[in-house]
């Protein structure tokens, strides 16, 4: 496959009809109670996870204010930025990247009102992996529920990730339990985001990702749930898979070599 006229060695895993849907969105990333209202909610809980994997991994106090600094950090499918502004803020040097053009005008706007220097760009985490380029931690936060091959873009990912850097990947466990809450309550019942968000064939199981992350040289991840709390109306880590689910998996120092 050719990309910009030169050999893609990744193929082409992104499927359009995803980035344009997310694309007509784009003004909405930051209206906290609108189609991304989910996020907005979720961030606090998914942040705590980051900044403990983080902490842990690289031996850093976490009561540090600026937690990350000096470390790269890499949001693949950034959208709006939601999650990119508090990474820079806990002191990372952070590059967002997004198929979507939209979004990473709206991402980069807001960045810029709020005084934060992000690298975003408008790419593939195929191409950054091909130019070579890697950061100390790459998260990847509810994006590989919407591409065609999960596996492949697992193993884009982890090739931005040093050796003895840090992934995390964040995504919907495909269980009834998540078809019940995230797709017939969330896009239907309640409403909370736009009908075909997501498709439940495409989420993906904890032994998945657990297979695509260790096929391509990461090691075991540690997982936790993110769980609601309909009666708090929030959201916290906890032990509960089934529906949504996050996980960090360490990049060894030295690659071992099978064969």
């Amino acid at each position: 496959m050719q990309a910009g006229g030169k050999h893609d060695p990744y193929g082409n895993n992104i499927d359009s009809r995803e980035v344009a849907r997310f694309a007509a969105l784009s003004s909405k990333w930051w209206d906290k109670e609108g189609e991304f209202r989910p996020l907005h909610q979720i961030g606090a809980a998914r942040l705590s996870f980051i900044r403990e994997a983080v902490s842990d991994h690289f031996g850093i106090d976490q009561r540090k204010v600026r937690a990350l600094e000096g470390l790269k950090v890499l949001d693949v499918g950034c959208g709006g930025g939601l999650i990119c502004e508090p990474l820079a803020r806990l002191g990372g040097s952070v590059t967002g990247i997004d198929p979507g053009d939209e979004n990473i005008a709206v991402a980069s706007a807001h960045a810029k009102e709020q005084g934060l220097a992000i690298d975003y760009r408008a790419t593939r985490v195929e191409d950054l992996a091909a130019a070579g380029e890697l950061f100390d931690v790459a998260v990847c936060l509810e994006v590989i529920e919407h591409v065609p091959d999960p596996g492949a873009f697992v193993a884009a990912c982890a090739e931005t990730v040093r050796p003895g850097g840090l992934m995390i990947v964040s995504t919907i466990n495909r269980t009834l339990k998540a078809y019940g809450l995230a797709i017939i309550a969330a896009e239907h019942l309640l409403r909370w985001l736009p009908k075909g968000t997501h498709q439940w064939e495409r989420f993906v199981t904890a032994g998945e990702l657990k297979t695509a992350l260790l096929e391509c040289g990461m090691e075991n991840p540690r997982m936790a749930g993110l769980v609601y709390e309909p009666l708090r109306d929030r959201w916290t880590v906890g032990n509960d898979t089934d529906v949504n689910y996050i996980a960090a998996s360490a990049k060894p120092e030295t690659a071992v070599v099978s064969g």
